[in-house]
């Protein structure tokens, strides 16, 4: 791990220094993602602020050129997201000069992210690995013709915040980490189905407002039945509109139902560590063990 980042860096004769993300303008946060193309609205920075922690770097008049945040998961386990430079000052070291801050934050963590095709070798240089793509599906979403029946035994209904709890054991067992303040929060603006048999909750789904629509995530299932028969209710919700899902699903009948409903792949990043391995080995992964059928977002994990 490299050494602290100094407070402040010029670049191309701007001289920049370190702010607060917490203290950061939220219109100026929405036009530093705006300008490199994210879908991120207001109301999402404000979402992630509540959930996490940050820098931005800041010019001389107080305009945002860039950002990082970090979200810890556990006493040892974080994410790392929003890595942001404006247009004009990427490939001349201020994203490393803001993640060297983060990691100095982070320092003894074990870290996970979801690396851009622009970032991943920044990434790489800092000793992160990469381990898994993630895809990004989206479109204006269409029911699939075939009827989904059921899986057997189980029964689907809302859940609420006082599920939380719930949804945070099944999710730890999938996730790794104990992540009950982003999975409060996701409850407060989303809409959630949980899948319950005898009693006990073995899948679950979040939908939420977020960019051009909405986002169906986390999904957290121990079978790919289980995980359409959760996500299914908000396709049919959202039918003619855009949604949005993050996968590590490339195969099998989840990804299949994705694409039959108006979900392609639109993008791909890839899960990438820092420390201890984040995503298990396919083979290492139980037949009879939750997993993690759609990110909370790539910012989360």
């Amino acid at each position: 791990m490299e050494k602290a980042a100094s407070e402040c860096l010029v670049v191309d004769s701007v001289q920049m220094k370190i702010g607060n993300i917490a203290d950061a303008d939220l219109d100026r946060l929405h036009a530093l993602s705006m300008a490199v193309g994210w879908p991120h609205r207001a109301e999402d920075w404000q979402f992630l602020r509540h959930v996490g922690k940050g820098v931005v770097a800041l010019d001389d008049i107080g305009r945002i050129l860039g950002s990082v945040m970090w979200f810890p998961h556990a006493d040892n386990f974080a994410t790392i997201g929003m890595m942001i430079t404006s247009p004009r000052l990427q490939a001349n070291g201020t994203g490393r000069w803001l993640m060297r801050h983060a990691l100095t934050e982070l320092k003894g963590c074990n870290l996970g992210l979801s690396a851009t095709r622009a970032a991943h070798r920044l990434y790489l240089s800092l000793g992160f690995e990469a381990e898994k793509p993630v895809y990004q599906c989206q479109g204006e979403v269409i029911e699939p013709d075939m009827q989904l029946a059921m899986p057997d035994g189980a029964g689907l209904r809302e859940v609420h915040p006082d599920d939380v709890s719930l949804l945070g054991e099944l999710d730890r067992k999938a996730f790794g980490a104990y992540r009950l303040p982003v999975l409060a929060e996701s409850l407060a603006h989303s809409k959630g189905f949980g899948l319950f048999r005898n009693g006990k909750l073995k899948a679950f789904a979040l939908c939420r407002p977020f960019g051009r629509g909405h986002v169906i995530g986390p999904v957290v299932a121990n079978h790919d039945q289980d995980a359409i028969a959760v996500t299914r209710p908000f396709v049919a919700e959202h039918a003619g509109r855009f949604l949005r899902l993050d996968t590590r699903q490339k195969e099998g009948s989840f990804a299949e139902f994705l694409s039959r409903c108006g979900m392609p792949v639109f993008d791909t990043v890839t899960t990438m560590s820092l420390g201890q391995r984040w995503i298990p080995e396919d083979s290492a992964v139980l037949e009879d063990r939750s997993r993690i059928y759609a990110l909370a977002s790539q910012t989360l994990g």
